[in-house]
């Protein structure tokens, strides 16, 4: 979306207040403005308290109450409808520029970080002539430098691109960049190494059954909305327009799927299918109802979890074999960025025979090219992972693995100490090894870097957490659920634990249940204190079971793996005590 505390071609007086009051109007009456009703009301409520000077009341709580009716009880770390909310309007804001509002003279937004609505105008300068507007978009877009990929230029509405032409205005900045790209003062440059190859997508219209009535084209709508949301993620390229030949042939994935209504009912089943060999990879189904919610809600709901399930960095298009990427990665000997998908990958499955497989493919990038911080940041969190999920991967007990992820963290932060992602591993290197100030100070440093990458958030919020910081951490840690951040069973766990904590046991084990619990014996071992303290014996009983068929070695070691991931003895405590009332001997510290 087009931000007007980015660009410096708006104007710097705003607009009036009968200016944005008319601009809000026509917002909310425009099809192409997909929010809920809830979700308008919020805009609404956040317009007119501005205008009205009142823009220091806009907090989480006021608008929970005035908005949602919620109580003077509301806590925004339990309920997070609020920062929902805000990020339906910010995307649905950002989708009516896109599609509805480019000529539009006043711009509305909702910037991050706090739900106060921003107001500018936007106008190009030089003004262009009156007969042409078209060349004014055209103008602002070069102006910019985001000129539109190609793969979505088939969703351009008809009769754009007249005036000076957008082919022409491709070809001057393809040849502008080519230029800057081999010519610097000068001096010919080196073409830089081929980047690791993008997944694409080519998105198909859902087929209708007949009885789908008059409330649709939801499936049409429905593509669209999809396509929007895959069009924002840098993890995947989306190919619009599936029938136009060829570029649908190239496309890796196709998404396919069917709209079926029952009454007021509506089930959207969507599939992933693989196009060299036709494998279906993902499918699911996804059900509104129509008396809860408007068709435009229910659309851009539904393309919301499509895109999350697919194409997030943990997504379905990530979970194909990780051998076979790292494989591939090796025998090509490429740029040692190669083995980020094959890690990304690992992450969902988390075998040990994958583990092996991506740890070499890491090792022989740090080999080739010893300069690349990112390959030795992954590899230090892959030799981690014999730490902190050895129990899954089956590997012995030893102090190696700690201090090969401590070295090369070190080695990484100091190629890069600045980089996101080296600044992870420090924090995450340094927790398990029980240094949680130099584990923090590093989280701080990498979530001031980018709050907005939620996989750095949601993992700092997990040390705030279990280093005693509660409140905090779990605030980041919801931050992280709501915006999908994967593998999302593994922020359900973090979840579980800040419920269990505030004494919640019922909500600890719904979190506890829904995230990865099926192969991750900690996992089962926190349920199994939840369950304890929740007095549930019989379900305790099932977990305690599951524990003792699968990692037996874990019920000899309970103080210590707990220990290792909670900082105070007060939180061990409240684990040990569920524990012990689910009826497993937890021994007494040494002195104790």
């Amino acid at each position: 979306m087009r931000n007007a505390t980015n660009i410096d071609v708006f104007s710097s007086l705003g607009p009036t207040a009968e200016e944005i009051c008319r601009q809000v109007e026509r917002i909310l009456a425009s099809e192409e403005f997909h929010a809920p009703k809830r979700a308008r009301n919020f805009l609404e409520f956040v317009v007119s308290e501005t205008l009205a000077g009142r823009s220091g009341f806009l907090k989480a709580f006021t608008i929970a109450n005035v908005v949602f009716g919620r109580e003077a009880s509301f806590d925004p770390q339990n309920d997070p409808v609020v920062r929902i909310e805000a990020g339906r309007i910010r995307k649905a804001l950002e989708r009516y520029y896109l599609v509805a509002g480019q000529t539009d003279d006043v711009i509305v937004t909702v910037p991050k970080g706090g739900y106060v609505p921003h107001f500018e105008y936007l106008r190009d300068a030089p003004p262009p002539p009156q007969n042409e507007p078209e060349n004014a978009r055209i103008a602002y877009l070069a102006q910019q430098a985001h000129p539109l990929p190609e793969v979505l230029a088939p969703t351009l509405p008809a009769g754009r691109g007249r005036g000076i032409g957008l082919p022409a205005i491709f070809v001057l900045l393809l040849l502008a960049l080519v230029s800057a790209l081999f010519i610097v003062g000068g001096v010919p440059v080196r073409t830089p190494p081929p980047a690791a190859p993008v997944p694409t997508v080519a998105v198909e219209v859902f087929a209708e059954s007949s009885s789908v009535d008059s409330r649709a084209d939801i499936a049409r709508g429905l593509r669209d909305d999809i396509i929007g949301q895959l069009a924002q993620l840098d993890e995947v390229i989306v190919v619009s327009h599936p029938s136009t030949g060829d570029r649908a042939a190239a496309a890796d994935y196709a998404l396919q799927g069917n709209i079926q209504m029952d009454g007021s009912r509506l089930r959207s089943v969507a599939r992933l299918v693989r196009q060299t060999d036709g494998v279906v990879i993902w499918a699911d189904n996804f059900d509104a109802d129509f008396r809860a919610q408007n068709k435009l809600g229910i659309q851009a709901n539904v393309a919301r979890q499509i895109a999350g399930a697919i194409a997030q960095p943990h997504g379905a298009i990530f979970q194909a074999e990780p051998a076979i990427i790292a494989r591939s990665a090796l025998k090509a000997d490429q740029d040692a960025e190669a083995c980020t998908p094959a890690y990304d990958s690992y992450l969902q499955t988390m075998t040990a025979q994958n583990h092996s497989v991506v740890r070499e493919c890491l090792r022989q990038a740090t080999q080739r090219n010893p300069d690349n911080a990112t390959s030795w940041a992954l590899l230090s969190l892959v030799y981690l992972d014999e730490v902190r999920f050895r129990y899954r991967l089956g590997t012995p007990p030893s102090a190696e693995p700690l201090e090969l992820a401590n070295a090369s963290a070190q080695r990484a932060a100091s190629l890069a100490p600045d980089n996101t992602r080296v600044l992870r591993a420090v924090m995450l290197v340094n927790f398990f090894r029980g240094d949680i100030d130099k584990a923090l100070a590093a989280g701080t440093a990498a979530y001031a870097a980018n709050p907005d990458d939620v996989e750095v958030a949601g993992e700092y919020g997990l040390r705030l957490a279990m280093s005693g910081k509660w409140q905090s951490g779990c605030e980041l840690v919801s931050i992280a659920i709501d915006k999908n951040a994967g593998p999302r069973g593994y922020y359900a766990g973090g979840m579980a634990m800040c419920a269990f904590m505030r004494g919640d046991f019922e909500a600890a084990e719904q979190w506890s249940r829904i995230s990865d619990l099926d192969c991750n014996p900690i996992r089962h071992l926190a349920l199994l204190s939840i369950l304890g303290a929740a007095g549930k014996m019989a379900e305790a009983k099932l977990e305690q079971d599951w524990i003792l068929a699968n990692a037996p070695a874990l019920m000899t070691n309970i103080r210590q793996e707990i220990s290792l991931r909670l900082q105070r003895p007060e939180d061990q405590e409240r684990v040990f005590a569920g524990l012990r009332a689910a009826g497993i001997p937890v021994e007494l510290p040494s002195g104790g």
